[in-house]
């Protein structure tokens, strides 16, 4: 936006930064249905919502960091299910996710095991999926 002297400056709020904040509440909506929907997964007494986006923070974070180095070793298994047992990839993160918000910040989203981590993790790749191709836009 100019300025009167002639220089710019940024504006509040780039279009990247709206596209961020919209992907992290997809995830948490994401997160919240998968809490509805999947038995094993439960929000512990407190504010769901506020679970929600923490264990959406901290899943971003396991999935940026050590997703791609799980995704790396088990290349192989990759390979030979072809990609199936990215589905494996993805529950683990999501459990492991859980047992943070769980021990480090004291957030009661708890994901029982791997059989609730397996369903509750495709269901946020779907809702995600979905959510985040109806807001995209045409040169996304």
């Amino acid at each position: 936006m100019p300025r009167c002297d002639g220089a710019t400056t940024r504006p509040r709020w780039e279009e990247n930064d709206v596209r961020l904040l919209l992907r992290y509440m997809i995830i948490v909506l994401a997160l919240m249905l998968a809490v509805a929907l999947v038995p094993g997964i439960v929000v512990e007494e407190g504010n769901a919502w506020f679970a929600a986006a923490v264990m959406a923070l901290i899943l971003a974070l396991i999935n940026t960091f050590v997703r791609p180095v799980l995704a790396f070793l088990s290349c192989g298994c990759i390979v030979a299910t072809a990609g199936l047992f990215l589905l494996v990839i993805n529950a683990l993160t999501l459990w492991l996710s859980s047992q943070i918000a769980q021990g480090v910040f004291g957030v009661g989203f708890v994901v029982e095991g791997f059989w609730p981590a397996f369903w509750g993790s495709l269901v946020v790749s779907i809702v995600t999926l979905v959510l985040t191709g109806l807001t995209a836009e045409d040169g996304d």
